[in-house]
């Protein structure tokens, strides 16, 4: 008998005019001891799958078909089973976790929920579970708070949290999306040990098709909210049946070599999910722009010695300061039209560099400088704001950096204004149609809200906002790290076409080797504040000569 035993479900979400159906007639199992890979692009029901089991829905959506049982009991109303025999791990730590609360206060009233024991035997369960989940100093570190952990050692928590009530089914939903590839391998090794050890099941949710082929036992693929393939890793990942799972998989980045583009999901893009190709024909980015470009001999970016330091005990006696050295001694030039790589595991330094780039943090120590020109030398608001037009950046998360209160068009207009590049309102919107049609998402997209678009729509605003001024620099922070394989292959090919078409220079941090082979000139490999080793792409992923940059090549999950 399965411990999990999903038979002929169907979940809708009833509406005014109609109802949307997110998994059709989905047939599933897990055993015990085994962690099943449920993949699929966005919207193709895998976390309705997890929601449903855990009777997490939101309303009004419902069970409409179906059943699902536990070690043969029908629980597809599993609310009182819910933490307790099935657990979930969400994609986000940071929001699984209550800031206000100590780590220990929230395991230990976990714990106590679930099983009876004391205050005190609780605190010793909660120690153990820290250490059982690779924490270091679990004494000491329980009496901490969220913020005050890194990504990886929240996930970790979450974890602990998850095996508060000794779960017989964990769901993991994208559990190692955000983390660097360092820590991701100890989060996968982490969830193959609970698996082995305390035989455990798994439904492991994720788009990363490297993840799924060194961490599950079987795959099972969903599209449009239906099941199209099921079985053994290899079987899925070496000779794929379905059109489909095929199409995923030849879109996953290579490791092992550079290609000149992406590969695309050739069979999603046959449906409704198709986006429009790049097409440079806006006047905007064509003109010339104000300020004399560099010779393309000499670097658009130059960094020397830059450094920053944080305060982590304030105090009104110099003395008893105490600060964290974020990063120290960092050095490297951008040529013009250059992509660089910056990678390192959580805590290097990566996005703290990027801030002191973009003019977020000043450094205490260094120069930035920017076509030749000291940044630290720019003194009038006039100066500073012509510099700050020629640095524009990219956030990982586009709907948290764009504003759901504002039209697409009005975003996009919005540095436009603020610089005023333009003050005549027909031509702002004549620019914004113009800048919506490069990305690929046509004029009719400026009169929606951010609310209105997928995740790969969304960060195709983030780019049309950044172009709106022109830039010669972008930097760009994870922009692809939380989107599915076939969109991420779409913005990459166009930040590609974006790069050479107007000889952008681009700083590209990222956590996800694979995708910085393939889109980065040189890498530069951060670690403790420092960069370690820094060469071109292919001499540095064939060739590496740091050991910390050995290491994370090693560790980088492949088919």
């Amino acid at each position: 008998m399965s411990l999990l035993s999903i038979q002929n479900l169907t979940v809708e979400y009833p509406g005014r005019k109609s109802t949307f159906t997110a998994a059709r007639d989905v047939t599933l199992s897990v055993e015990r001891g085994e962690i099943l890979g449920l993949v699929g692009e966005s919207g193709a029901g895998k976390s309705t799958i997890g929601t449903a089991i855990m009777g997490l829905l939101d309303r009004p959506g419902r069970v409409a078909e179906g059943l699902i049982s536990l070690d043969g009991q029908d629980v597809t109303s599993i609310q009182d089973l819910r933490g307790g025999r099935v657990s979930m791990i969400f994609q986000d730590p940071l929001t699984s976790l209550n800031p206000l609360y100590t780590i220990e206060k929230q395991l230990v009233e976990t714990i106590r929920t679930h099983r009876r024991m004391s205050k005190t035997e609780a605190s010793l369960e909660a120690v153990t579970l820290l250490n059982s989940v690779g924490i270091d100093n679990a004494e000491t570190r329980i009496h901490q708070y969220p913020h005050q952990f890194s990504g990886g050692m929240r996930q970790r928590v979450v974890i602990a949290l998850a095996l508060c009530s000794n779960p017989d089914l964990i769901i993991a939903d994208e559990p190692t999306t955000a983390l660097d590839v360092s820590v991701q391998a100890q989060i996968l090794d982490l969830i193959r040990a609970l698996a082995a050890e305390h035989e455990v099941g798994v439904i492991l949710v994720t788009h990363d098709m490297g993840v799924i082929s060194q961490t599950a036992d079987r795959v099972a693929v969903m599209y449009h909210g239906e099941l199209v393939e099921t079985g053994p890793t290899k079987d899925i990942i070496h000779a794929p049946k379905h059109a489909y799972t095929q199409s995923l998989i030849a879109a996953v980045p290579r490791g092992d070599l550079k290609l000149d583009r992406f590969p695309r999901v050739s069979y999603a893009e046959e449906g409704t999910v198709a986006m429009a190709e790049f097409n440079l024909s806006s006047h905007w980015l064509g003109k010339q722009r104000d300020e004399t470009p560099a010779p393309s001999s000499e670097a658009l970016v130059s960094v020397k010695g830059l450094g920053i330091r944080f305060p982590t005990v304030n105090a009104i006696l110099p003395r008893n300061r105490r600060y964290i050295q974020a990063v120290q001694d960092v050095s490297f030039d951008i040529m013009p039209g250059e992509v660089l790589g910056l990678v390192g595991e959580s805590g290097s330094g990566k996005s703290t560099v990027a801030r002191m780039l973009a003019g977020i943090h000043k450094p205490d120590t260094g120069t930035i400088y920017i076509n030749g020109q000291d940044l630290s030398q720019v003194r009038s608001r006039k100066e500073k704001q012509a510099m700050r037009r020629q640095i524009q950046m990219i956030f990982q998360d586009p709907y948290s950096s764009l504003n759901p209160r504002m039209r697409v068009d009005d975003i996009v207009a919005e540095p436009i204004h603020h610089n005023r590049l333009v003050l005549n309102k027909g031509e702002i919107s004549a620019i914004v149609a113009d800048l919506l049609e490069v990305v690929g998402l046509g004029a009719v997209a400026g009169s929606k809200f951010p609310h209105e678009f997928s995740g790969g729509q969304r960060q195709r605003i983030s780019i049309a906002r950044a172009l709106a001024t022109r830039p010669r620099f972008l930097i760009c922070d994870e922009p692809t790290s939380a989107l599915d394989v076939s969109i991420q292959a779409q913005i990459l090919n166009l930040l590609k076409d974006l790069r050479e078409a107007l000889d952008l220079s681009v700083l590209f941090i990222s956590h996800d080797l694979p995708v910085v082979r393939q889109m980065c000139d040189r890498v530069a490999v951060m670690r403790h504040g420092k960069i370690c080793e820094l060469s071109e792409t292919e001499q540095l992923f064939d060739q590496p000569e740091d050991d910390y940059t050995k290491e994370l090549i090693r560790l980088m999950p492949t088919l």
